[in-house]
């Protein structure tokens, strides 16, 4: 009689965002993923770059290092995310207030702006590290001064960099993207799969 191996199957690799963003969250779950949140507490206005792209791969790769350095994340796949946009060669995050994130959108409606954001992906176990930036164009809409107002008496424009969002209320603010949507909401799912690719682990292995 042939003997039946009865071992468990191995279980997959964990897989930690080191994010409190519930979009970014969201965009992994809906790809099939089942990733742990580890916030990693880093000051982030104690990082500085050239340039708004550097400083969201540095962000990124700042959170997911602090994570990764956890006990709790020992054995995890970590993955670290940050988001600015690029205005006028300046780099904005989220709006301190009300008034900043007005502000904000009376210089961005009408024009073009960059949204980066910065990946990083740790190997706890081999200790691989893998880090890009990806960038996408967004091309703002005229919304008038009392559309500005109703938006951010919301409240949501100050949770998120930029002090917009593709999937929120004020969407219907953007007339277009040129790249990845789901980078300006917070995650490139292309480069994620990229990064992993590249410290030998599969994204579809991840899936649940």
């Amino acid at each position: 009689m042939a003997r039946v191996n009865d071992s468990a199957a191995p279980s997959a690799r964990r897989l930690v965002l080191a994010s409190q963003s519930p979009a970014r969250l969201g965009l992994l779950r809906e790809a099939g993923l089942a990733p742990e949140v580890i916030v990693s507490g880093v000051d982030e206005d104690g990082v500085t770059a050239d340039t708004p792209g550097e400083l969201a791969r540095l962000l990124a790769e700042a959170k997911a290092a602090a994570v990764a350095a956890r006990p709790e994340a020992a054995g995890a796949l970590v993955v670290g995310c940050d988001s600015v946009l690029e205005l006028d060669g300046q780099a904005y995050g989220k709006p301190a207030d009300a008034e900043t994130a007005i502000a904000r959108w009376k210089a961005m409606r009408g024009r073009s702006g960059v949204l980066h954001t910065g990946h990083c992906v740790i190997d706890t176990v081999s200790g691989g590290r893998a880090a890009e930036t990806a960038s996408t164009t967004v091309r703002f809409g005229q919304p008038s001064d009392a559309e500005i107002a109703a938006y951010v008496a919301t409240g949501e424009p100050l949770r998120v960099a930029g002090a917009f969002t593709l999937n929120g209320r004020s969407a219907p603010f953007v007339d277009g993207v040129d790249g990845s949507p789901g980078n300006v909401i917070g995650l490139s799912l292309p480069l994620l799969r990229t990064l992993l690719a590249g410290l030998g682990v599969a994204i579809t292995d991840l899936w649940v």
